[in-house]
């Protein structure tokens, strides 16, 4: 059966060697722990990177591709500065494998693609945290063809270990009505395509057959046999549409591993969709079947109801990693707190409050019983402790902001938050603490978050809010008039009418900024309770003109861009936001600009 799919090999461009006797060895190596070599010992070591081998069996690369599949949630879109801010933290957090992004989706990717791989991907994180020197791998997406791998090649291969991720649809309804394409032609596009990813010099070739959960286990052996001859190192399973549940999904790893000709020679990596709540469970049942690679995002971002999510599935895996075999991962929990607030913040996309581990109830105790079993003992109600992933209660610590309070205080307590804020980023966010410290007898936790979203993880300024003076009521007319300052420091002020106080200011806004966009969504909620609380505003805009950017799919989407502001002054508050989204959305086409008039040089020289 299997032959009927099949047509005659490329040339063959192996993968990075180990003899397959040893390759054998080590799959069925079971450590013996002794008192010396705890689990929590074994746990912290992370072995050396092999692009198609793991030395140590238990151990499980994290995947991360926040910044890819992420970032094509609604909303998400982020500029380059905050991709590669997300990119340190998700090192700083140890993630073995960072997706950073789709060259092929637009120049602007491209290049922040190529920042992420020279910056990020030849930056040595030291001992004291990950057991020895470690790098992240940096890995770009391409669909099976070469101008997708040119490109993500063109991206990535300035980073220590770059890698090439390409995918093609095996489920009988993509080939049919997607690709219109019979499985021999889907399996030779695999191969060639494969083969011509490590043509380039690539020696870590990722393959995925989208819409896995859904094809034919028989096929799925066939093109994944061929992709392993054609030089892949990791097979990616992809739940595409997050139709499977555990046991099945499990199965289907199980299946390929028994299988699939050379599987010994890969490594088996998950892809799990959310769209039926089951991603974590999929993702942790792919791993206990022989899975040793796990794609996730931060906050379980992602496309429609989004990914298996990172802290759920690494957290997981420390309580219960002896259960499942002695699974451990090689990340710093930590850090998890704070890059799961600053994808919050650059993503727009915000965390529920019942969200595990990182969700601001996750480790909030109402109910009188629940109450008194913590004080009498922590672990009564909580399975693991809020320190581990880089929580600190407040209440514990006892630092009460105020009006007389400096900066110390501040950092203190934004460090007990998650915060690791210093410079001039912090300076600033005194000043603006200082001056919410004269109207508030006290600043809560939450008044303090607000600021920082408001204040640290804003884009790149090219219009800064200025001031806002506006008129509003039953009597007339709302008119507002706005002052912004341009990058040279000139200051600008416009005058307009509207419904509301709010949508004069924004028409004040456009008419000083004079780039035409659509308000797609607008949202604002208190802070805390009581008359005096912050106001925090959410917008998502999308530009008149319609800028596009190219789906993994191929399909052309308009990107649409989010920003956050905070103030005691629901009209302050509304404009910053505002602003916000605005200058996200130029910083984007001024570096798309840049870079048009880059290669517009090279060509002409």
């Amino acid at each position: 059966m299997a032959a009927a799919y099949l047509s005659p090999s490329p040339t063959f461009f192996p993968p990075t060697t180990t003899p397959t006797s040893t390759f054998r060895t080590l799959l069925h190596f079971k450590p013996t722990l002794s008192p010396k070599h705890s689990f929590k010992t074994l746990c912290s070591r992370r072995p050396q990177y092999i692009p198609n081998h793991i030395p140590n069996p238990n151990y499980v690369r994290i995947f991360d591709t926040t910044l890819r599949d992420g970032e094509q949630s609604p909303g998400a879109t982020m500029t380059t500065k905050e991709k590669l801010d997300i990119a340190r933290q998700l090192a700083k957090l140890g993630v073995d494998i960072i997706e950073a992004g789709f060259p092929a989706s637009s120049e602007a990717d491209l290049e922040a693609v190529r920042l992420i791989a020279q910056e990020v991907g030849n930056n040595v994180v030291g001992e004291h945290e990950h057991g020895h020197d470690y790098v992240p791998v940096i890995c770009g997406l391409a669909r099976c063809n070469k101008n997708d791998i040119d490109k993500a090649w063109e991206a990535v291969k300035y980073a220590r270990f770059p890698r090439i991720h390409t995918f093609i649809a095996t489920s009988e309804i993509h080939m049919k009505y997607k690709l219109k394409m019979s499985k021999e032609e889907v399996v030779d596009k695999a191969r060639s395509m494969v083969a011509y990813a490590r043509s380039l010099g690539c020696q870590d070739v990722e393959f995925s057959p989208e819409d896995a959960g859904r094809s034919d286990r028989e096929f799925l052996y066939v093109i994944l046999g061929e992709v392993i001859k054609a030089g892949a190192t990791t097979l990616n399973i992809p739940d595409t549409v997050g139709y499977n549940w555990p046991r099945e999904f499990g199965q289907l790893i199980a299946d390929i591993k028994a299988n699939t000709p050379g599987i010994d020679n890969v490594i088996i990596s998950t892809h799990c969709q959310n769209d039926l709540g089951l991603s974590t469970a999929n993702t942790l049942e792919g791993a206990y079947n022989g899975a040793r690679q796990l794609e996730v995002t931060i906050n379980g971002i992602g496309e429609r109801a989004g990914n298996a999510s990172l802290e759920e599935v690494v957290m997981t895996l420390k309580c219960k990693g002896e259960l499942l075999g002695g699974l451990y991962t090689g990340i710093n929990t930590k850090h998890i707190v704070m890059a799961s607030k600053m994808v919050e913040e650059y993503s727009g996309l915000l965390v529920q409050p019942h969200k595990a581990i990182v969700g601001a109830n996750a480790f909030a105790h109402e109910s009188g019983i629940h109450q008194d079993g913590m004080l009498k003992n922590k672990s009564t109600y909580e399975i693991m402790s809020p320190e581990d992933i880089g929580l600190f209660r407040s209440n514990e610590a006892g630092l009460t902001l105020g009006k007389l309070s400096g900066r110390h205080a501040l950092k203190a307590k934004l460090l007990e938050l998650g915060y690791d804020i210093d410079g001039s980023e912090l300076n600033d966010l005194f000043w603006r603490f200082k001056s919410v410290a004269e109207m508030k007898k006290v600043i809560t936790d939450d008044d303090l978050i607000a600021l920082v979203s408001d204040e640290v993880f804003q884009p790149k300024v090219i219009w800064k809010f200025g001031d806002v003076q506006v008129t509003c009521g039953t009597l007339g007319l709302s008119t507002a008039t706005v002052k912004l300052i341009d990058v040279d420091g000139e200051e600008h002020v416009s005058c307009s009418t509207g419904t509301g106080p709010v949508d004069a200011a924004y028409k004040a806004v456009d008419l000083i900024v004079k780039a035409p966009v659509k308000l797609l969504e607008y949202s604002m909620s208190a802070v805390t309770g009581g008359i005096d609380a912050i106001a925090s505003t959410r917008v998502v805009i999308a530009a008149e003109n319609d800028h596009t950017t190219t789906h993994a799919s191929g399909e052309k989407i308009t990107r649409t861009y989010s920003g956050t502001g905070a103030s005691m002054d629901i009209v302050i508050s509304s404009v910053r936001a505002y602003v916000g989204a605005i200058n996200k959305m130029l910083g984007l086409k001024k570096q798309q600009d840049d870079v048009r008039v880059e290669e517009a040089v090279k060509v002409n020289n």
